[in-house]
């Protein structure tokens, strides 16, 4: 179960949470699905198993995509035609240098209306355009520690909705 914890300045921009497990980092992503809005830059942070790559598969599985989800580690960018949404997802791990994300050309997909989640964002900095919600994944406990912020009126916008999604109806529950 995802175990919210509450955000000290309260604005609801800002998710806290403790995943106990994989499936739980999945069920974030097909929460976090329900949020997303067309154009919506989200980087995904955190060292190598924390589970980024877990989370765009739940993401995708809240979109309807039944098919394999794999890390685009060494093909820079894997895309779907999803739901109501076109989903890019890159991982830069593999960059040695920041120029390569202008050499690969991928201006084009953070300009559109694309969803655009991004493994290590920091090794296209500062190309990279800023996020609109970063999520940071930490092994914490016996668990994943996940922290989400919304930076633009659209990531706050789908922070907020992400925390409705997670609580449902009833604002009170504090897991899912």
């Amino acid at each position: 179960m995802i175990e919210l914890i509450q955000a000290d300045d309260d604005s609801g921009a800002r998710l806290q949470a403790h995943l106990p497990g994989e499936k739980d980092t999945e069920t974030l992503g097909i929460a976090l699905a329900t949020a997303l809005r067309p154009g919506l830059r989200i980087w995904l942070q955190g060292n190598l198993g924390m589970g980024k790559t877990t989370l765009t598969r739940g993401v995708l599985r809240g979109l309807g995509h039944e098919g394999r989800v794999k890390s685009p580690t060494y093909t820079l960018i894997e895309p779907y035609v999803v739901s109501r949404l076109d989903l890019y997802h890159f991982d830069f791990y593999r960059f040695n240098s920041p120029d390569e994300y202008l050499d690969a050309g991928l201006d084009e997909y953070f300009a559109g209306e694309g969803v655009c989640l991004v493994e290590w964002p920091d090794k296209a900095l500062p190309y990279l355009p800023s996020p609109d919600v970063e999520i940071r994944l930490e092994a914490r406990g016996d668990g994943r520690f996940v922290e989400i912020d919304g930076n633009t009126e659209a990531g706050r916008t789908c922070v907020i909705e992400l925390v409705k999604a997670i609580r449902g109806a009833d604002p009170a529950p504090k897991t899912i």
